[in-house]
């Protein structure tokens, strides 16, 4: 859990923990490092609280073993990524998107998550298919999802997250990682929502359904349908999620 304590003028922000790993000498340091810095902020939830998430050239150059250089090398290319911002004065801040850019976003996922649902019904292996049923296999009547709310949440992120890989579609993937660590934690903010968790398990269990059955048409627009009344949630109740 990353610790976002709200700093007072005169201190330094909390530096988060970075799952990352110490490069061997022998690497490419600039790239290794844009590599090891862009996963472990990929992997972040940065939208659990409205407090900045700020990491720290000097403690990343601690924590990866090498100078700041390479260090500040990666950080410019994440910049240009749009994953990072240089803040004078502070340091570095992971970027987050405005509610219009989240919905945005949101409805990109939709289109792109409704082609993995047509194209999981022609190449998908039944098997595969059928495993998707274990993501949700610990909820059901006797043990509702809205009692479980964290559990449920990482549930609903790995279904969503297979769908994509079960495409077999490497530019799906490419362009759903692009987006996928602002719709992942509108997701995990919204989940908990009555208005939303109630309809939830059942949604995925139709698309789940329908793609065991090959139909198409329909797996493709329960899959869009589904993401998209997530955008408009978010659009519609945007400001209140950290109220």
């Amino acid at each position: 859990m990353i610790a976002r304590a709200r700093p007072t003028p005169n201190e330094t922000p909390a530096e988060p923990e970075l799952g990352i790993m110490r490069l061997a000498p022998e690497t490419s340091f600039k790239t290794k490092a844009y590599e090891a810095l862009k996963q472990a902020i990929l992997k972040m939830d940065i939208y659990t609280t409205p407090e900045p998430v700020m990491l720290d050239e000097r403690a990343l150059s601690d924590k990866l073993g090498v100078s700041r250089t390479p260090i500040r090398e990666a950080i410019a290319m994440l910049e240009q990524e749009g994953l990072v911002k240089a803040v004078p004065r502070r340091g570095i801040v992971v970027v987050r998107r405005t509610k219009a850019e989240i919905v945005d976003m949101i409805r990109a996922w939709a289109a792109l998550e409704s082609m993995a649902a047509r194209l999981i019904t022609i190449v998908a292996r039944k098997r595969d298919i059928a495993a998707l049923r274990d993501v949700f296999k610990e909820f059901g009547p006797g043990r509702l999802p809205q009692d479980h709310i964290e559990e449920y949440s990482r549930a609903n992120i790995v279904f969503h997250q297979t769908l994509i890989s079960l495409s077999e579609s490497p530019v799906l993937v490419d362009m759903t990682n692009d987006i996928l660590i602002h719709v992942r934690g509108y997701r995990q903010l919204t989940i908990g929502r009555k208005e939303r968790i109630a309809a939830s398990l059942p949604e995925h269990l139709a698309m789940i359904e329908a793609l065991e059955t090959r139909d198409t048409e329909l797996a493709e627009k329960l899959a869009r349908d589904h993401t998209l009344r997530l955008a408009a949630y978010v659009e519609t109740h945007g400001q209140e999620l950290f109220a």
